[in-house]
């Protein structure tokens, strides 16, 4: 029996129903500045325009990039759902187009801490989650800390943001090899997909995947897909500083095409056939028991 369904049988153990499970997608990066955040958002928008009810987990612990790109200052975060009796639909802050949004705040450091009972009570309210959405994108912080690769290896579906910046490919390059050292990560259960982001051209970013995953095949013997490109754009630019995403305030923008492009990849039935949905309860059982994830 593997670690999934142990945790759907204790949640139908405690009156909670079976669900179909929502597809978890970790959207991170090696260093900070390099718009993670904003990728996470505006896939969202792209993935309701799909059709796709969407759930963003902002678990970028110490900033709210993801509320102040919404607009909207969250009444509750994923503490209070811990810690004050809240439940899930309490903590969901709603935004541009009914994307859901909720808070991490510090709640996540303390899982590890709480009871077997309050485990069972989190799991049960965050495996809602795969009732309310289809997709939820977990929004890590930038770097590598032990936190954010907690979140890595949890996750069966990664996406990497990326941009041309020396510096950002090296912190690219050092975070995957930060992952495959992890003891608990497991490549074949995981998918790990890069978007460059600012560049010029499509080749610039065709040339920067090809940088990245020369050194990556060649020293970690890790697969990782290339999504596409996003380009420099100052429509993308007015868009944040009016804290709206661009793929709503402007949907001929450059960078908007390209974010629909990459949602649509990424929804491809065909591209996506061994990619195993795992659900929420799996996803941060793993987290808080610290045990492998199974395929």
């Amino acid at each position: 029996m593997d670690q999934a369904e142990q945790l759907r049988n204790i949640i139908k153990a405690h009156g909670a129903p079976y669900r179909p499970l929502a597809r978890v997608i970790t959207v991170t990066s090696g260093k900070g500045g390099v718009g993670k955040s904003n990728t996470a958002i505006n896939l969202a928008i792209q993935f309701r325009k799909m059709g796709q009810r969407v759930i963003i987990l902002d678990a970028d612990f110490g900033l709210a990039n993801i509320e102040i790109m919404f607009g909207a200052v969250p009444k509750h975060n994923l503490s209070d759902l811990i810690y004050q009796g809240k439940n899930i639909k309490d903590i969901i802050t709603w935004g541009p187009m009914e994307v859901g949004f909720i808070s991490g705040g510090s709640g996540i450091a303390g899982l590890s801490n709480l009871s077997r009972e309050y485990l069972i009570y989190i799991i049960k309210n965050l495996a809602e989650l795969d009732a309310i959405a289809d997709v939820v994108i977990v929004d890590t912080g930038a770097g590598i800390s032990e936190a954010v690769l907690e979140f890595l290896v949890a996750s069966g579906e990664i996406l990497l943001v990326t941009t041309p910046e020396p510096t950002s490919i090296t912190d690219s390059y050092s975070l995957l090899k930060a992952l495959n050292r992890h003891p608990r990560f497991f490549s074949e259960a995981s998918q790990i997909k890069v978007i460059a982001n600012r560049v010029e051209s499509q080749n610039e970013g065709q040339t920067l995947f090809n940088k990245l995953n020369a050194v990556v095949s060649r020293y970690l013997k890790l697969p990782i897909i290339y999504l596409g490109a996003v380009p420099q754009d100052n429509q993308l630019s007015k868009a944040v500083m009016q804290q709206m995403p661009v793929s709503l305030q402007s949907p001929a923008a450059k960078s908007t095409q390209a974010f629909e492009m990459i949602a649509a990849r990424l929804m491809n039935k065909e591209e996506n056939n061994n990619l195993k949905k795992r659900g929420m309860a799996a996803f941060f059982s793993h987290i808080v028991t610290g045990k492998k994830p199974q395929g």
